[in-house]
């Protein structure tokens, strides 16, 4: 039975870093099998719902949401939602029949792995962080092989079915020729600049964002040396447009989203970022020094223990988003002044890339289906 004629289902989301590795992980199924049959399974109006369609994928949507620790009484409702999903999981793989389920984390995957699971379908998991997730955790035993990208992730798996593979990011990101000289004339900035870059993520990132401003005048200070590209998420877009006009500083452009992200991170010596999984790949993989900025707000602050395993090897710098309103415009315009430091950033953060993850994956993926 070739590869071309098998089904393959794909689960979890809720976010871009779900988001990626899973679209990732099908584009090389569908470069190896054009003819296999590709399904996801995400959560009901979660970000995959648009954009997996975009990419030419079907999918079905579970209304699975996640447990709300502070307010115990609605986890009714939650669990409603879980017993409906478990159903709904069963439905696919009577219809879709697939081959194997694989899993990328986020609660969306729960309920359709485990369901896999029951009905003896092999999965396999993919683990983006270096702090496993709970969904990830649960499903751990019944799974046939677990893709990470850390090392030591055997204090959260069994040690015989962990396969350090990496993260898969977008292909674009990697294969963008430009020198940073034609990147920054792309963006339509100052070629001969030091120049950082601002990412907080497609909504954007609230305390990175009032960091900035608060900073403005600090920047507009060295208007002569350093330019600024800020991406302030379309969430904060007005207010950060009217900090930035208000200000008067010229040295900082400000938009709401990057659609040439390539180009971006081409043009950058310096970038200042969330410390999501799939954020961090990409700085590994494109040898980018960086600040890192954890997010608070994530299950067990996952995002703090990505940025310190790459900040407790010198492959980074972390400001903890408390710190971040002080600190942050300070060390950033330090950092960019440093060519010796953002040479060692960039050196180490390389040393820790792992090549070619997506294939790698689909590898084992094909192993577990008897190719």
């Amino acid at each position: 039975m070739s590869g071309n004629s098998k089904h393959f289902l794909v689960s979890g989301g809720g976010t871009g870093g779900h988001i990626f590795p899973a679209l990732s992980i099908a584009n090389e199924i569908r470069r190896r099998f054009p003819e296999a049959k590709i399904l996801f399974v995400g959560a009901e109006g979660r970000m995959e719902m648009e954009r997996v369609p975009a990419a030419g994928y079907e999918i079905k949507g579970l209304p699975v949401c996640g447990f709300d620790r502070k307010h115990l009484l609605r986890n009714i409702k939650v669990l409603f939602k879980l017993w409906k999903s478990i159903r709904m999981a069963k439905n696919i793989l009577k219809e879709f029949k697939p081959d194997i389920a694989i899993g990328v984390g986020g609660y969306a995957s729960g309920p359709m792995l485990k369901a896999a699971q029951k009905k003896g379908i092999p999965t396999l998991l993919q683990e983006q962080n270096s702090y496993a997730g709970v969904t990830n955790k649960l499903l751990a035993k019944g799974a046939k092989r677990i893709c990470v990208a850390y090392e030591g992730m055997e204090r959260f798996f069994p040690e015989e079915k962990i396969v350090l593979t990496g993260n898969p990011v977008r292909r674009n990101l990697l294969e963008c020729e430009a020198s940073q000289e034609e990147a920054r004339k792309a963006m339509g900035i100052d070629p001969e600049k030091a120049t950082i870059l601002i990412i907080g993520g497609s909504l954007g990132a609230r305390t990175v964002n009032e960091s900035i401003i608060g900073g403005l005048e600090k920047i507009g200070a060295v208007a002569e040396d350093v330019q600024v590209v800020w991406q302030t998420g379309k969430f904060y877009d007005q207010q950060c447009k009217e900090a930035l006009e208000k200000s008067g500083v010229k040295n900082v452009i400000q938009m709401p989203f990057i659609s040439n992200m390539d180009m971006a991170y081409r043009a950058a010596d310096l970038v200042i970022s969330r410390a999501g999984a799939s954020s961090i790949s990409e700085l590994q993989l494109l040898g980018k020094p960086s600040i890192l900025v954890p997010s608070p707000n994530v299950a067990e602050d996952h995002q703090t223990k990505n940025a310190l395993a790459l900040a407790n090897r010198d492959a980074a710098i972390m400001v903890t988003d408390a710190d971040a309103r002080e600190q942050l415009v300070g060390t950033m315009l330090a950092t960019v002044n440093d060519p010796e430091k953002l040479s060692s950033l960039s050196s180490n953060v390389e040393c820790m890339a792992l090549l070619n993850s997506a294939e790698h994956i689909v590898d084992e993926v094909m192993a577990i289906v008897g190719e």
